[in-house]
């Protein structure tokens, strides 16, 4: 059974949303946490102090573009030991294809696919060192089965599925595993863009009735964290049944 007191966890893009969900459900649990942001600073100070005060544990902000690799290098040297790595950081791009600025395009693909590769990279070392660590990904279901107008977004999280798979065969004889979670519709910032139409016709095509929470996400990220080893290379669609 995995023991959270006391341990570290990264959590990229923390300030609000599923990283800031993520973040109180390891501090819950006595986890010491080091949490990153680029976007809404304050907030991310702000759920840094909170936790701390709320549950007596160390939650370190860090101000961080985890799709910049000299940022996230010094990032990792100030982080003596690690446990956990939860990549959460990622932003959406809507519209056509052709309409898509090629910088647009990196932008997305570093800040979804490539913060992954700088991270695991650089925690790799810290959990072969101590004899532990594991590793969660945040995923999309549109990785598995792509979106009409977010052809990068759908790209960059099919990387994401795809990273995830191969790093976990990697490094199953270390016994870390590596897994991800393919998000369905959260109820995020990231989804207010929708209209209220087009988010009813949205949840009459989920068999649950319902968008997902943060939560319910922060809740599966633990689970993910509590499966023995042998539980590796897992992309676990969590969208209440919606594909």
């Amino acid at each position: 059974m995995t023991t959270f007191h006391a341990k570290t966890a990264l959590v990229t893009g923390a300030s609000r949303g599923i990283g800031a969900a993520v973040a109180e459900a390891l501090a819950k649990k006595g986890c010491n946490l080091v949490l990153t942001g680029l976007s809404h600073q304050d907030l991310l100070v702000q759920n840094a102090r909170k936790l701390s005060e709320q549950y007596g544990i160390m939650a370190v902000p860090k101000i961080c573009d985890a799709g910049d690799s000299d940022q996230v290098k010094a990032l990792f040297d100030a982080i003596p030991r690690l446990d956990f790595l939860i990549n959460n950081a990622g932003i959406s791009i809507s519209g056509l294809i052709q309409d898509l600025a090629p910088g647009e395009w990196d932008r997305l693909i570093r800040t979804n696919l490539s913060s992954c590769f700088y991270t695991a990279r650089l925690a790799i070392p810290k959990f072969l060192a101590e004899d532990t660590g594991a590793i969660v990904n945040i995923s999309s279901v549109w990785g598995d089965v792509g979106a009409a107008a977010e052809a990068a977004y759908s790209a960059s999280k099919g990387g994401v599925a795809a990273f995830t798979r191969a790093l976990g065969k990697e490094l199953a004889p270390s016994a870390i595993p590596v897994n991800a979670v393919a998000c369905g519709f959260i109820d995020t910032d990231m989804n207010a863009a929708y209209s209220p139409e087009e988010r009813d016709a949205i949840r009459a095509e989920i068999p649950a009735d319902r968008f997902g929470t943060p939560e319910d996400v922060a809740e599966t990220v633990v689970h993910l964290l509590e499966m023995p080893p042998y539980f590796t290379g897992q992309v676990v669609r969590l969208d209440g049944g919606w594909i």
